[in-house]
């Protein structure tokens, strides 16, 4: 009784200094704290020897809450529910708390005592508050630390809080009507989670805020709680945890900052590390996302994990990330991997580890693909443990079937480990190629990405940065530098689009290549969009053939932009599916025609045309829309038809029919076409007249005079022809005869020879005219002009073998056609003596030289056979038995 009696007079002095709880909230901390609370009027005896003084008080306490632990169990099952506890915040940072009676109405008091009585009789909970890292939302969580009567009974907890509308440096506590409620996620553990939404232009604010507990039919409520949400930030943990080797041997820890942090963050590094020959343990707190670790050997074990936490002013720690576990090879590459690009020149660096022994630096060689040593002038030593090879102007790597790169292996000796380097060098001189339209509105650049689509895993991107005024002498990579789009095309090339442009600035562009090895950079490039101008074709292109002059004559209109002087470009050819085009150029800037010369004038040309700055900078433009000519005539013909007549008489009448037979005029001849044809006549007695007979081949007219001279005129839309072929039929010169043989050998069913003798004559000859037609067949008649001087001729025909043909030779004179030699077929006599005497053309010189053949034969056996003999003949003048015989003596044997 003694004990319970000091308590409870403690608690009532403790209560004698009284402050109004309107104007005291407890600030919530960035650590977790402790809610306790327990009921009044509670009583206790104090031990014997211990003074009732309250000064005293703090020096036992423990003492009498341990003497009395098993009362305090007893009573709690026996209080009411209507029983009014009094709780208090306390934590390890402070262990003397505020006791609050009632409520919040006006009528709480504090007292201040030490935390420990509360702790060890009361009813406890662990609380921890914080604002989550996107800034929307903030929590408390509560862990109950009841004794064990009060685990069977429900726990329902409630938030109730306030956030001023006006941020106030000393805001007063609202009345509780203005409070909100939440209701607070309890688990079966009897912890609890209160969400209370907090929107973002209140995180300064000061937010207000209590609990009101309830467990086992008792109520509990905790004293006024105040906090800034902008103060207590709990980051979430780092992202993207990642452990490597460094260049210089190193381990680097790199995380990624989380991404809804408003303001820069401090972290705090753990690890771990175990090897054979090395245990140790480290914590440390750094400000940017990466630690470096010293002293990394083969064969370790590195586990790692990090949190996050506000770095100027207060906040929470984060969670911890997932522990991370890096173990490091017995063979050890830093780098491991190196991406680089042709020209340049890396180094290897390697640590090996054998039985656990590290190996010296002095004893490793260094092997490429294990198929070729690299020389040792390549290896530099470190230091005692780390080795060194370096390549110096690398060419671009090889695939070798689906290895895209070259294994580089630190060897002990020669032993091997199965771990290797990976050195990927890759070629990254791009060519970019741009050019601007002709509208002076787009730049479009195009490059090839061919050279690097081997390095699985990269990136290309197109980096620019342009400059105010055209380009500096030496293009240099900017740090200043922007992204641009490009989209990949069918043909394999990707393509970019500047729009709008700067005509007179300096695009300087490369090609970055980025990779999970590094990243590289293709040689820079600058262009001036003024200088790379594709200009629009020429527009209003026509094309003709000049009258008179007859050329092809081409027009165009040169285009609005761009305004520099332009120089053009014509290529012309003859219409068809396959045009052979034919090129022009024109280098006067204020040209818009230009006239060329072409073989045929009568054909249909087709004609384009582009154009190009005069000073050779930019692109020549697409080619205009084709124009074509148009064929019409230019010139009068150049000649007449040649023509030839069949004459039909009549004996009884003594009259002649004279038919004029020709072939049309070619275009090259007739330029470029015949309209009519004209018959023009002269006679001794009716004088000259002309008949026109249009567009026909033939024309038959009565011949009555000893004499009718003809001419055949071709006319055109120019005019009629000047230079004409002309024909005189004489009834005199009809009888002269000068043809004194004719023959006609067939050579094969597509040429006969035709052969003849002239007879001495005082006329002048101005050609032949040989006629030939089927034999017995009114057939038509084919004839052909043979210069005079040709004594044979070859006529090419399809002849039909068993048909007889009729052949006929017309001397032409000036003064008429004269007598006719006529044969009227192929004899067959005549073939077969031909045939015959071809014949004896090819067996004669055949039997000839087999003659030679066979007397050189026998005379080469006689002078051989001769030798074989008289080898075998012995000479008397080395054989005794010969000696004093003479051999050309005939002896007769009887």
């Amino acid at each position: 009784m003694t004990c319970q009696k000091f308590c409870v007079a403690l608690l009532h002095w403790e209560f004698i200094y009284l402050t109004t709880a309107l104007n005291l909230a407890y600030p919530i901390t960035p650590w977790r704290f402790k809610l306790s609370c327990m009921p009044p009027n509670t009583t206790y005896d104090l031990p014997t020897g211990i003074s009732k003084n309250t000064s005293n008080l703090n020096e036992h306490y423990e003492a009498v809450v341990k003497a009395k632990l098993n009362l305090s169990t007893t009573y709690f099952s026996n209080l009411s529910s209507k029983t009014t506890f009094y709780c208090c915040f306390w934590s390890k940072e402070d262990k003397n708390c505020s006791v609050h009676a009632d409520n919040i109405d006006g009528k709480d008091f504090v007292s201040t005592v030490n935390s420990l009585v509360f702790q060890q009789i009361g009813a406890n909970w662990n609380i921890q508050c914080w604002m989550k890292e996107d800034l929307k939302l903030f929590i408390c969580y509560m862990e109950s630390l009841f004794k064990n009567p009060f685990k069977t009974y429900d726990l329902k907890v409630h938030l109730l809080y306030v956030l001023p509308e006006v941020l106030e440096e000393s805001p007063l506590v609202p009345q509780k009507s203005s409070f909100q409620i939440v209701q607070c996620n309890c688990s079966v553990h009897d912890n609890c989670e209160c969400h209370v939404p907090v929107p973002t232009a209140k995180l300064n604010h000061t937010l207000l805020l209590y609990l009101k507990i309830t467990s086992g039919g008792i109520n509990f409520q905790s004293p006024l709680m105040s906090v800034q949400p902008i103060n207590v930030v709990k980051p979430d943990p780092p992202l993207d945890l990642h452990m490597e080797i460094t260049d210089a041997g190193h381990l680097k820890i790199s995380w990624s900052s989380p991404t809804l942090v408003p303001f820069q963050l401090q972290y705090q590094v753990k690890y771990s590390e175990n090897s054979s020959t090395n245990m140790r343990k480290a914590d440390e707190i750094v400000s940017t996302t990466s630690l470096l670790i010293d002293s990394v050997l083969p064969g370790s074990s590195y586990e790692i994990q990090v949190r996050g936490k506000r770095l100027d002013g207060p906040g929470i720690w984060g969670d911890w990330s997932t522990p991370l576990i890096f173990t490091t090879q017995d063979v050890l590459y830093f780098p491991p991997k190196i991406l680089t690009s042709v020209g340049s020149n890396v180094s290897f660096h390697c640590i090996y580890k054998s039985e656990n022994e590290i190996v010296s630096s002095k004893k490793i060689v260094w092997w490429l693909n294990l198929a070729e040593k690299i020389p040792p002038r390549q290896y530099a030593i470190v230091g005692d443990r780390v080795s060194k090879v370096t390549f110096a102007h690398l060419n671009a790597t090889k695939p070798r079937g689906k290895f895209t790169y070259d294994a580089v292996y630190c060897c002990n000796q020669q032993e091997c480990h199965h771990r290797y380097a990976e050195l990927y060098v890759i070629d990254v001189n791009i060519n970019i190629s741009c050019e601007t339209d002709g509208y002076l509105t787009k730049m479009t650049c195009r490059w090839s990405a061919n050279a690097i689509q081997s390095l699985m895993g990269s990136t290309l991107q197109l980096r620019y940065h342009r400059s105010s005024l055209y380009c500096s002498d030496v293009p240099s990579i900017h740090p200043m530098s922007q992204p641009k789009d490009c989209h990949l095309q069918r043909d394999g090339f990707y393509e970019c689009i500047f729009q709008p442009i700067f005509l007179l600035s300096g695009y300087t562009m490369w090609i970055k290549i980025n990779h999970s090895l590094g990243s590289l950079d293709s040689p820079p490039t600058c262009v001036v969009p003024d200088s790379v101008v594709k200009p629009l074709p020429p527009s209003s292109v026509k094309a003709e053939i000049t009258v008179e002059i007859g050329l092809l004559k081409i027009s165009w209109e040169k285009p609005v932009f761009p305004e520099n002087n332009l120089k053009f470009q014509i290529r012309y050819g003859l219409n068809g599916k396959e045009v052979q085009w034919k090129m022009y150029e024109v280098y006067e800037a204020k040209s818009k025609s230009a006239s060329v010369l072409v073989p045929d004038l009568c054909a249909v040309y087709a004609v384009q045309v582009r154009c190009r700055r005069l000073d050779g900078l930019g692109y020549w433009s697409n080619w205009s829309s084709p124009a074509y000519t148009v064929v019409m005539d230019i010139k009068v013909p150049t000649r007449g038809p040649e023509f030839w007549r069949i004459i039909n008489e009549d004996t009884t009448k003594k009259e002649r029919n004279v038919t004029l037979l020709w072939k049309p005029l070619m275009k090259n001849d007739s330029l470029c076409s015949v309209r009519k044809y004209v018959v023009k006549h002269h006679t001794s007695l009716n004088g000259t007249w002309s008949e026109d007979v249009g567009n026909h081949t033939k024309f038959t007219f009565l011949w009555t005079e000893q004499a009718h001279s003809v001419t055949v005129l071709a006319v055109n839309s120019i005019g009629a022809s000047f230079v004409n072929f002309n024909l005189t039929f004489s009834w005199l010169m009809s009888k002269v005869n000068s043809v004194q043989s004719l023959s006609a050998y067939p050579l094969n069913s597509s040429c006969v020879l035709l052969s003849w003798t002239l007879l001495p004559s005082d006329y002048s000859l101005m050609y032949f005219v040989t006629e030939w037609k089927i034999l017995n067949e009114d057939s038509e008649v084919k004839w052909l002009r043979i210069p005079p001087s040709v004594k044979k001729y070859y006529i090419h025909d399809h002849f039909i073998p068993i048909e007889k043909y009729q052949f006929s030779l017309y001397p032409v004179f000036m003064e008429g056609v004269g007598k006719p030699k006529i044969i009227n077929s192929f004899p067959q006599d005549d073939i077969e003596k031909h045939q015959h005497d071809a014949g004896l053309y090819v067996i004669v010189p055949i039997i000839i030289s087999s003659s030679i053949l066979l007397l050189g034969t026998l005379l080469i056996s006689h002078q051989r056979m001769k030798k074989l003999f008289w080898e075998d003949v012995p000479n008397p003048k080395n054989c005794s038995w010969a000696q004093g015989l003479n051999f050309q003596k005939r002896t007769d044997i009887l």
